[in-house]
């Protein structure tokens, strides 16, 4: 079993409101292994921003157990802060300094190398936009900063909190590329967002959550499943429904044949007179994983 950077056991976060009692977090269960990225899923509301402030000292747990790299925190935070790195609310930089000067007082205040400053701006991809001023970036440049900001000390767990909201296209694609690398790179990512499509396409292993617990947990690939369902495209749709109902398919209404014996489907097809013109695997993705594990429940916290 991979060594664990992240563990969460029963975590808890009541708050006090004038409405009453808030629960934000309920009995969370949360473990992320070394290495590559793990998506930490849910709608806005779910927890996901209460439960990294709590890991991070930021906000008081009224209940549970956390450790990183091992560590109980809030008590052990000291001895491990220097090994993570975080992105949680918008980045501050002076706005009239270069994307590099900005990095460079930030190396010297915690005594990080000055060569520090040159690998985090070509980890994120700002070679060449470096020396601008900050106040001329795009949001998805400003993002990067942040991220390299982060870099400087070198961590081996690096925490963003919803690094793509607000973004265009282009920049989710820049961020999403640059959190790939980092977790290519031997870099542990915990990246929490409520945008499952796009973090697909980067985690290796996911948590999803949703009323503040834990539904579901583990590799993407087992989360999803394997392909069941393949798209059905011929020149006459009723008739080829017709022989593979006759032939003990299972359709959906678009011609989503459910099976694992796409050859006999071929086979069927063929002995009619029918010719395919597609037959393509349908894999479930996040976001329908997501759909089902939450049905008709209220996404939010409870309140």
């Amino acid at each position: 079993m991979s060594e664990l950077v992240i563990e969460a056991s029963g975590l808890r976060k009541e708050f006090r409101t004038r409405q009453g009692l808030r629960v934000a977090v309920s009995d969370l269960d949360l473990a992320v292994p070394a290495g590559g990225v793990h998506g930490f899923l849910g709608p806005n509301g779910s927890g996901k921003t209460t439960t990294i402030r709590m890991l991070l000292g930021l906000a008081h747990a009224t209940a549970g157990s956390m450790r990183l790299f091992g560590e109980p925190v809030p008590d052990r935070l000291p001895s491990v802060i220097g090994r993570v790195g975080a992105v949680v609310e918008s980045p501050k930089f002076a706005p009239h300094f270069s994307g590099r000067q900005n990095l460079t007082l930030l190396a010297r205040s915690i005594g990080a190398p000055s060569s520090r400053v040159d690998a985090a701006v070509e980890t994120v991809g700002l070679t060449g936009r470096d020396r601008d001023r900050f106040k001329t970036y795009s949001l998805g440049m400003k993002q990067r900063l942040a991220i390299a900001a982060t870099l400087l000390k070198d961590p081996a767990l690096l925490i963003l909190d919803e690094p793509t909201n607000g973004l265009d296209p282009a920049g989710i694609r820049e961020i999403r590329d640059t959190i790939r690398s980092l977790g290519e790179s031997g870099v542990t990512v915990l990246l929490s967002s409520h945008i499952l499509a796009e973090v697909q396409q980067v985690c290796t292993s996911a948590t999803i959550i949703g009323q503040g617990r834990m539904l579901a947990s583990g590799r993407v690939d087992d989360l999803v499943g394997a392909s069941t369902s393949y798209r059905v495209a011929v020149p006459d749709p009723e008739a080829a429904r017709r022989v593979l109902d006759v032939a003990g398919f299972h359709l959906t209404d678009d011609l989503l044949v459910e099976t694992d014996r796409p050859a006999e489907v071929t086979q069927a097809l063929g002995a009619a007179g029918i010719w395919l013109s597609e037959l393509t695997p349908v894999r479930r993705d996040l976001e329908s994983v997501f759909l089902e594990l939450t049905s008709g429940t209220e996404m939010g916290a409870e309140q």
